[in-house]
């Protein structure tokens, strides 16, 4: 990784900040070299630990994420920081290339996975494209109340677990990304690839009945009655919104 690629117009404005955590020093070196020809402020962490030290000290907008880390690994990373509310994109690197590696890490919250060896050129591509997707709205931006309650439904945000009259309710990661994305939106009609954007990122090949089936997943869960929703509304010609 010697050639850089640079992204013309970068330079006229202010860097935006990469946080890479990789304990290979030759990928780490290539990866900066390339990404500061790029115009971007690079901050390099060795281990998964200091990464994320550095990821809640400089808060970054990108994070570019080993899985195979000393002292902890990436995904413990990644999940540390979503449960605190951190949505910067993160895209993950891994010489791992199961189906269910690459699950695990987008329904963790991962932006992006990119398989070891990976080209240098499409990696950037990726950076540049997480990078010009909407912000999502944090509870840093807009407060939420530590606990929301609607209905016989309690959400902790902080430990990412609900309950429904007092009871434990089940509900994976992308389902709860789904629902406080919906939440934070306070009350505005989401359209389905606008969900798409803040959840999986402007990479997932997905279709909006990919949106659907989580709806009515969490419709299931978390209203009175399915068939007629009180919270998870449907908003025709549009999308979804959340109604407290």
């Amino acid at each position: 990784m010697v050639s850089r690629f640079r992204n013309p117009g970068t330079e006229s404005s202010s860097p935006r900040t990469v946080l890479v955590v990789e304990d290979d020093a030759s990928i780490a070196l290539g990866l900066r070299i390339n990404l500061e020809g790029e115009g971007y402020r690079v901050l390099i962490a060795e281990d998964g630990e200091r990464g994320l030290e550095l990821a809640r000290g400089e808060g970054p907008d990108l994070i570019v994420l080993d899985v195979m880390l000393p002292r902890m690994n990436g995904l413990e990373v990644l999940q540390a920081l979503r449960s605190e509310g951190r949505m910067m994109p993160i895209i993950i690197l891994s010489a791992r290339t199961g189906e269910m590696d690459k699950v695990t890490g987008l329904e963790l919250g991962a932006e992006d996975y990119v398989a070891k060896p990976f080209s240098l050129a499409e990696l950037l591509a990726r950076v540049r494209a997480a990078l010009r997707r909407p912000p999502v709205i944090t509870r840093a931006e807009a407060p939420l109340p530590a606990i929301l309650r609607f209905g016989d439904v309690e959400i902790d945000f902080n430990a990412r677990t609900v309950l429904r009259a007092g009871h434990p309710v089940e509900i994976t990661a992308t389902e709860f990304d789904v629902a406080m994305c919906l939440i934070e939106s306070r009350g505005r009609a989401m359209p389905r690839d606008e969900i798409f954007q803040h959840v999986w990122g402007p990479n997932h090949h997905g279709t909006p009945r990919t949106i659907d089936n989580f709806i009515q997943q969490l419709r299931a869960k978390l209203e009175p009655d399915p068939v007629k929703p009180k919270h998870f509304l449907t908003v025709r010609g549009v999308g979804y919104r959340f109604v407290g």
